[in-house]
């Protein structure tokens, strides 16, 4: 797609061979764009190993006047930045640095990083003022500043990923001035789809375009996350190679992965020909670790921007992921209040009915709507319930066998929006589920919620004789010409893919029915002594941590999660009060509850065998039979371990953000004030999205992200004009 990724060719374009782009080793390039010079330095005395081919044309030095030479040959005070930088500096990542060389002291922007076999690796571009073949883009650092201080300030106040892919878009292409900016999204599957756009009038939309995940190979989307911005400035500028070709002292092709210069697949370049597309840009957005997607530009001219302007683009990505975290954890938020909501319904009408199976299916809008779903269907004790539009009862068992082989062991949902390309023999059930998502109720029996989604069909309209190869209007693939027939077979026979908050919302929805499952096993427990085995085995495999005790407040039963949490067996008829480090609080809210017949909530520290404390928070309900006399209670704990080790981490990142913003008060900036403030908002965000992936990571994700912005400005003011 949008750097070296590949569709299957068509026979027709015949240009060359294209079958091998997953293989392709595209981080062993071999040479350079044209606008920077590479040398390839000895880590301990600085003797050039290895050159571009242009360091004649950019240093004036031929490539046989470098080789193996001190680095010093080239004047200036090159040496002894380098020299400082590798005193202070970790170069495991490039650094950035500004030297004169020659007689001339002419100005050069660098970067310097060094690979693990020690050797340094030094790439060099001409700084404004110089002679290059294109015009260098750059801004006024007081422009840069005010430019970057807005954006920053939008990008925070977004409410929506939508919004803020929006501001992404419009924000990177005033900055940069490229023909077209778009924000492309991956799903869970690794397909992806334009959600932002911003274009010069001339040029076609291509928002809401879904593209396959064949389109980027497994190699370069490692190199997004290695390598944040990329830029191509020509496609039509020849490439300057490597001499020698191999590392002398290892002998093998130089590893470019962190190479700002690297040249790109000629499979790439051609298919960028055939587009038209001159110019590209590419910067990643990461969550968590991982490619949540990517900021790509074209232009149809050749563009070149300072590493100034990259870096600028380079913050504006690393602000945004950190906004798109915040905003996606608070609808984890979202999606814990819903379930609350559904819980309830569901607890009441188990508490009338006796049964909340129907309950669940009473109201189908309920239940298919926050998820978009057409259908949903319910497997528990061997029944199958279903709602809306689903396949037939012999098709759904058969769907539930593949699922559950799928998803395997564990707790993850299940989800897929092409059932009938992920498994064949399940193709008839294309129309009505393509896509399903999935949640386990039980690790003992096949229990299953599903929510299912129609086949998706799209309309794809082609300039031209559709019967003939054409160009795919595809911002980011870099395939070549496909038939119209080829690409109808990706676009038909898959649902709309799952969203990570519908995933979400499946997860809570789970838990959820999983807890009402195990109160109502309980509760069975107490009132049905001949069902006992059966539903101790239920009660014992769930995950929430349960205690069930007699009216007097002694334990009747104790399940694996809640011993686990204590570190050792409970012993059946021992008070309950006495598991607890507040034991009289306990026994008193037992009192309580036997005389009011009220639940209890409260959190408490919990004794575990080894003497520690661990927080939990107590859920208890008393229990009455039929006749209103009192028959127990039922306890359930949840671990607030990782709720504390959250609270502790964003105490932690308030602090040092209080630390950076007193650091910073003389200066008055307004950049560095709006990135504290967008981690600040986003601090929030994913501190109060409870029910969502553990708080505490993402917040040490948030502040190492924040530090790399401040670092990315900070470099950015460093560079004089």
């Amino acid at each position: 797609m949008a750097d070296e990724a590949h569709l299957q060719p068509d026979p027709a374009f015949g240009q060359a061979d294209l079958t091998n782009c997953e293989r392709e080793l595209i981080h062993l390039a071999g040479a350079v764009q044209p606008h920077g010079a590479l040398l390839v330095l000895d880590g301990g005395d600085l003797r050039v190993l290895q050159v571009s081919g242009n360091v004649q044309r950019l240093l004036g030095v031929a490539p046989e006047g470098l080789l193996q030479q001190p680095l010093a040959v080239l004047g200036g005070d090159l040496t002894e930045r380098i020299a400082a930088l590798r005193r202070t500096a970790d170069l495991r990542e490039p650094v950035a640095l500004q030297c004169q060389l020659g007689a001339e002291r002419r100005g050069f922007d660098a970067a310097l990083h060094q690979l693990a076999s020690g050797a340094l690796v030094l790439e060099l571009e001409p700084a404004p003022g110089s002679p290059v073949d294109v015009e260098l883009q750059d801004l006024a650092p007081e422009v840069m500043a005010a430019t970057l201080s807005s954006a920053l300030q939008r990008f925070g106040a977004a409410p929506s990923v939508g919004v803020l892919a929006d501001a992404v878009v419009e924000v990177v292409r005033n900055l940069t001035g490229y023909d077209r900016v778009v924000v492309y999204k991956f799903d869970p599957d690794g397909h992806g789809k334009v959600i932002a756009e911003s274009r010069h009038p001339r040029l076609e939309s291509l928002l809401g375009h879904h593209y396959p995940a064949s389109d980027i190979p497994q190699r370069a989307r490692a190199l997004y996350l290695l390598n944040r911005v990329r830029m191509l400035v020509d496609v039509d500028a020849p490439q300057a190679p490597l001499m020698p070709a191999l590392l002398p002292g290892t002998e093998a092709p130089l590893d470019m992965s962190l190479c700002q210069l690297r040249s790109m697949s000629p499979i790439h370049l051609q298919y960028l020909r055939n587009m038209g597309v001159t110019a590209t840009l590419t910067a990643s957005l990461v969550r968590e670790g991982q490619l949540w997607g990517l900021i790509a530009a074209h232009h149809y001219s050749p563009r070149y921007l300072r590493s100034t302007m990259r870096a600028a683009t380079d913050l504006l990505a690393e602000v945004a992921s950190t906004r798109i975290s915040a905003i996606e954890n608070y609808a984890h938020a979202q999606v814990a209040l819903m379930v609350r909501r559904l819980e309830q319904r569901l607890v009441e009408a188990t508490s009338t009915e006796g049964e909340w199976r129907y309950a669940l299916f009473r109201n189908p809008r309920t239940l298919l709507q926050p998820l978009d779903a057409t259908g949903a269907v319910l497997f528990c004790e061997g029944e199958v319930l279903t709602t809306g539009e689903t396949p037939s009862t012999p098709e759904l068992r058969a769907l539930l066998a593949w699922v559950q082989a799928e998803a395997g062991a564990g707790d993850a949902p299940f989800a897929c929006a092409s059932v009938g390309q992920a498994n064949p023999a399940l193709d008839s059930l294309t129309p009505t589920a393509s896509g399903v998502l999935a949640v386990r109720l039980s690790d003992r029996s096949p229990d299953w919620l599903m929510w299912l989604r129609k086949e998706q069909l799209q309309s794809v309209t082609w300039a031209g004789d559709p019967a003939k190869p054409m160009v795919a209007s595809n911002p980011l693939e870099l395939s070549p010409r496909r038939s119209f027939a080829a690409w109808s077979e990706i676009v038909r026979g898959t649902a709309v893919p799952w969203s990570t908050t519908e995933v979400a919302l499946a997860r809570g929805i789970g838990v959820a029915l999983v807890d009402i499952i195990v109160q109502v096993q309980a509760v069975r427990l107490l009132i049905a002594e001949h069902q006992l085995l059966k539903i101790r085995s239920a009660v014992a495999g769930a995950r929430e941590a349960v205690l069930v005790a007699h009216a007097q407040g002694e334990i009747v039963f104790a399940n694996d999660a809640l011993q686990a949490l204590h570190g050792a067996p409970v012993d059946k008829g021992r008070p309950v009060a006495e598991l607890f480090a507040l034991a009289p609080v306990v026994q008193e809210a037992l009192t309580q509850m036997r005389a009011a017949h009220h639940g209890w909530r409260r959190e408490l520290d919990l004794r575990a065998a080894d003497g520690t404390a661990v927080p939990v928070a107590v859920h208890a309900e008393p229990i009455s039979g039929n006749d209103g006399q009192m028959l127990g209670f039922v306890i359930t704990l949840m671990d607030l371990r990782e709720a504390r080790r959250a609270d502790t981490a964003r105490l932690n990142l308030e602090t040092s953000l209080r630390v950076a913003a007193q650091s910073s008060a003389s200066e008055a900036d307004e950049v560095i004030s709006a990135i504290l403030t967008n981690a600040s908002l986003a601090a929030m965000d994913i501190a109060d999205a409870r029910g969502g992936p553990p708080a505490a990571p993402l917040l040490q994700e948030l502040e190492n992200s924040t530090r790399r912005a401040a670092g990315l400005y900070a470099q950015i003011r460093s560079f004089s004009k």
